[in-house]
This record gives C-alpha cells, sequence and structure tokens, in this order.
C-alpha cells in the first residue's frame, strides 16, 4: 500500500545495455512513492517512450495507452510494469530482468539484461528472449555473478508471479494507480 515515505523524486527512466547504449527513456514518470516492495514510478496515456536506433536495428517510439505502473525493488535485479486492460493490450505484467535500480544524476537506471517474465491478463505466464540474454552474455561479456544473479531473478519472479507473491497483487497495484489518479 502506498505510504507516506518520500522516495527519490526522478521523473525520468533510462534503460541501458550492458554496453552502454541506451535501450528505453521516458523524461515523464511520475515517482508515487514507496513501500516495503520499493518506489513505485506511474504515467499517464500518452506518455512518450522511445529507443534510439543502434546498428542494423531502427528505433522505436510509442505512447503508452492506459495509467501504467512500475515498481522498482530496493535491492532486486528487477523492475516490473503493470499494465492497466486497455485496448490493444495482452500482458498484465511485464518484468524485465535488470541491474538494481538507482538514480544516477537525477535519473532513474537501469541495466536490462534481456530476460523477461511476462504474465497474460488471462494469467498465463512465461520467460522472454532467452535467446538474446545468450546472445549477450556473450557478446557483452557478461560477468558470471551476473548471469547467476539474472538467471536466479528470473526464476524467483517467475515462481513469485506463478503463486500470485503480494508484490505482484493485483490490489497493491491498484493502490498505487489510484495514487497516479490522485495526482493528475
Amino acid at each position: 500500500m502506498p505510504s507516506g515515505r518520500v522516495p527519490l523524486a526522478a521523473n525520468r527512466i533510462r534503460f541501458s545495455k550492458w554496453d552502454g547504449r541506451t535501450h528505453w527513456w521516458c523524461d515523464d514518470v511520475i515517482t508515487l512513492g514507496t513501500d516495503e516492495h520499493g518506489t513505485w514510478l506511474g504515467w499517464y496515456p500518452g506518455t512518450h517512450w522511445e529507443r534510439p536506433a543502434h546498428g542494423s536495428t531502427a528505433g522505436k517510439a510509442f505512447d503508452a495507452a492506459g495509467e501504467q505502473v512500475m515498481l522498482l525493488p530496493h535491492d532486486r535485479w528487477f523492475t516490473a510494469t503493470f499494465y492497466q486492460p486497455v485496448e490493444d493490450l495482452v500482458l498484465r505484467t511485464y518484468v524485465d530482468i535488470t541491474t538494481v535500480p538507482q538514480v544516477v544524476d537525477g535519473v532513474w537506471s537501469v541495466i536490462d539484461l534481456d530476460l523477461d517474465v511476462c504474465q497474460w491478463f488471462g494469467g498465463g505466464i512465461y520467460i522472454d528472449d532467452e535467446d538474446e540474454f545468450e546472445q549477450h552474455r556473450l557478446e557483452f561479456g557478461y560477468p558470471e555473478d551476473v548471469v547467476v544473479a539474472a538467471r536466479a531473478e528470473c526464476g524467483r519472479v517467475f515462481t513469485e508471479l506463478d503463486d500470485g507473491a503480494a508484490l505482484f497483487a493485483e490490489s497493491l497495484v491498484e493502490s498505487w494507480r489510484s495514487r497516479l489518479r490522485e495526482l493528475r
């Protein structure tokens, strides 16, 4: 549940890859607050997200649909985005396995480690981008402790989602989405 604790008030987030290139960024997130699980961010419909082009990969951009919230844990290797059920969105939860989120120069910063744990609105769960993780593990030379931590976190998150752990409960997510609405 939302608490009165004052979080670090960064309104930007940057996901990068191990080699330092920007993966995704947004300049319009709202720091909602903190609880025992971490810091919660939110954004409104229309919030702009971008991914720059890199090599032969084209850049991408989109404007968010729905009121979304994201959990940035205090000491865990992931970020979790919880999507509001709106047209064209099929995933309820998208968990990026990342380094521990931190604020660097006023920006929420994480390194995306490729593995993702996804949950459909209907409840099914799957792990995505295992092939990308293996490719980047070799290409970028992930240290062995990072490989072990990323795989362990991926397995832990999958189990927690499957078991309905409190930090992924819809009632908790909705309390933070309500906080986002209050700030509008």
